[in-house]
């Protein structure tokens, strides 16, 4: 099991006065951030804040960090180094990703969202139709949320260049099958995007292994700093046109990268293998890289099954709550949204004077909401954790859902 005790100490919020007490259910929309990775970029900033790769040390040294937080990053994921890049968010990612297809794309040619996603991963490819290109949606079941594989065979034909879709989604929370799902477009002939976010902060996956050609998602959700975070394969990386500068065009990591990068921040994500492999030694768990990272995620993922399921079958048992997606645990991320009948929002302030840190909104999830007859302007509650909350937050908050709801 989890040794919880040791992976909280990797965390300075859990030490602060401020804090104490407070149960935190909003790390869907940013994690804490672990410690090694708040040492080097205090590092970076105070030692090695001077342009990188220059020949004296501080420099040298400056970017070797950068480079070993691609190369770590990349390894524990199945890729190459190269085939890791950073940004400055994902959706700035995915901009330039869209941009990229724009000009890749011949008339006629589709692309396939869903109506699961958070707007970053769906907004700038439906932009594409204002570019003639034609945008198929994958329309969500309007009970559960849920994405039929059927309906995405319905959509695929020798025209659909590219499918984009969630790992899971920031409100149904479902864990969608990647493998299956690439597979399916691959044999169509397309491409496939997946918009990690909601799913790498409780688990990075072997992107290697499942298949996708583009799997992004953010550090700041992931215990690292506020940077977006690209996997791409040689294959498509060297197909698409390059959207840096000119010069960079053979480096496969700069080819989607036309803003300079934050130097301290990329640097500092080294820190996420860092914890990574703290809490790999820690609990024995051996092999390469992507090995311990793989047993990892499923560390992780046991614990939170575990937290997650008491929570989904209080909030199930409530004839005035309507949960967002399975109620079986080993299905879903520990991200829980819940329609009200009223606004999400008052509700996660009633629960603050529980001390409990939750959000209310539309999380940038309208189209799901609305697909599934929510009011995006009351939103939904959501309740959201990762491997480091504790059984006795939980049972805090089941305790605040009492009074509140």
């Amino acid at each position: 099991m989890l040794d919880l005790d040791f992976v909280r100490r990797q965390f300075p919020a859990f030490s602060q006065a401020s804090l104490k007490g407070q149960a935190f259910f909003e790390n869907a929309g940013g994690s804490y951030t672990c410690q090694p990775v708040i040492d080097r970029l205090t590092r970076f900033y105070t030692e090695r804040k001077v342009q990188p790769y220059a020949p004296y040390e501080a420099s040298r040294l400056g970017g070797a960090e950068m480079d070993e937080a691609r190369q770590r990053l990349a390894a524990m994921m199945g890729g190459a180094q190269d085939e890791l890049s950073f940004g400055p968010s994902t959706t700035q990612n995915t901009y330039v990703l869209a941009n990229a297809f724009r000009q890749f794309m011949q008339p006629g040619d589709a692309i396939i969202v869903t109506n699961q996603d958070h707007e970053a991963n769906t907004g700038p490819w439906r932009r594409l139709a204002e570019e003639g290109f034609e945008v198929r949606e994958w329309q969500i079941d309007p009970e559960s949320g849920h994405l039929e594989l059927a309906k995405l065979e319905a959509l695929l034909d020798e025209r659909v260049r590219l499918v984009c879709f969630p790992h899971c989604s920031n409100v149904v929370g479902e864990i969608n099958p990647v493998v299956e799902i690439t597979a399916l477009a691959h044999a169509a002939g397309a491409f496939v995007c997946v918009d990690g976010v909601s799913y790498a902060p409780h688990g990075l996956p072997n992107v290697g292994l499942m298949g996708p050609d583009i799997y992004l998602f953010s550090a700041y959700k992931t215990y690292g700093p506020h940077q977006g975070i690209m996997v791409m394969r040689r294959a498509l990386g060297e197909t698409l046109p390059n959207q840096g500068h000119y010069f960079n065009a053979a480096s496969l990591y700069k080819r989607f990268t036309p803003a300079g990068p934050d130097h301290a921040q990329v640097a500092a994500s080294a820190g996420m293998a860092d914890y990574a492999d703290a809490l790999a030694a820690h609990h024995r768990l051996e092999g390469s890289a992507a090995e311990r990272a793989s047993a990892l995620h499923d560390l992780m993922r046991a614990h939170e099954t575990r937290l997650l399921q008491p929570l989904l079958d209080y909030v199930s048992a409530k004839n005035s709550v309507r949960l967002i997606g399975p109620s079986a645990a080993a299905g879903r991320a520990p991200t829980v949204a819940l329609e009200l009948g009223q606004a999400g929002e008052p509700v996660a302030a009633a629960l603050a004077a529980h001390g409990v840190m939750a959000g209310g909104g539309d999380f940038y999830a309208v189209r799901a909401l609305k697909a599934m007859g929510v009011d995006p302007d009351k939103g939904v509650l959501r309740l959201s954790f990762v491997h480091y909350t504790s059984e006795a937050e939980v049972q805090q908050l089941l305790e605040a859902l009492d009074h509140v709801l």
